[in-house]
């Protein structure tokens, strides 16, 4: 059974709920899913004056943890179309893990949040995957088997890059059945992946 890490930071909530969906997709795919977090950086008294959501249920993730799983699939909003510091902080700890080569070969993933349809969702992604390749991931996107981003009928995220949301600029738009549909499948085909690779 493949072992999944869904590995996220959340400002608000809106990557919070993404990870728990792309979470059952990869269980869906018959993977061990665990979701966890990166630590928060931001002083208390400025995330709790921001209205950071600060009751979120996942556990905190270390860097060591992530060579114990086959496939990670790592998220968070954007900032100025780029990774949150937050994440980039962690990622950024993981020196020692590149040295030893001991995340070559895993199945890796990006999923994202903007408060605007045209908020770097894409540049973001790609802040992610680049530091995944670097790692040596085998990187799976949202292909187009998933048609929902296809649709014209509403304004909904999704890339081929990753699944994405819109959460407006004051953060009052929540991740629609789309998107959420899209971070599922996501989840599914890195799962199948992992699968594929580690049996």
């Amino acid at each position: 059974m493949a072992k999944v890490l869904v590995l996220y930071y959340s400002s608000y909530g809106h990557i919070e709920q993404m990870a728990a969906a792309v979470a059952q997709g990869a269980r869906a795919a018959g993977a061990e899913v665990d979701i966890k977090r990166v630590p928060e950086t931001a002083p208390e008294d400025v995330a709790k004056a921001a209205h950071f959501k600060l009751d979120q249920t996942a556990p905190v993730a270390s860097v060591d943890e992530l060579a114990d799983y086959d496939a990670i699939i790592v998220g968070t909003g954007t900032r100025f179309g780029r990774m949150s510091s937050q994440l980039a902080s962690f990622l950024d700890q993981a020196g020692g893990l590149w040295m030893r080569g001991a995340l070559n070969g895993k199945v890796g993933g990006a999923f994202t949040s903007t408060a605007t349809q045209h908020g770097g969702q894409e540049t973001t992604l790609f802040s992610i995957i680049t530091n995944l390749l670097h790692f040596g991931m085998t990187i799976v996107g949202l292909p187009y088997s998933f048609q929902g981003q296809m649709s014209l009928e509403e304004v909904s995220g999704g890339s081929p890059y990753g699944a994405t949301t819109i959460s407006a600029g004051d953060g009052s738009r929540q991740p629609s059945e789309n998107e959420l549909a899209g971070a599922r499948h996501q989840g599914e085909l890195i799962a199948q992946t992992a699968k594929k690779l580690f049996g």
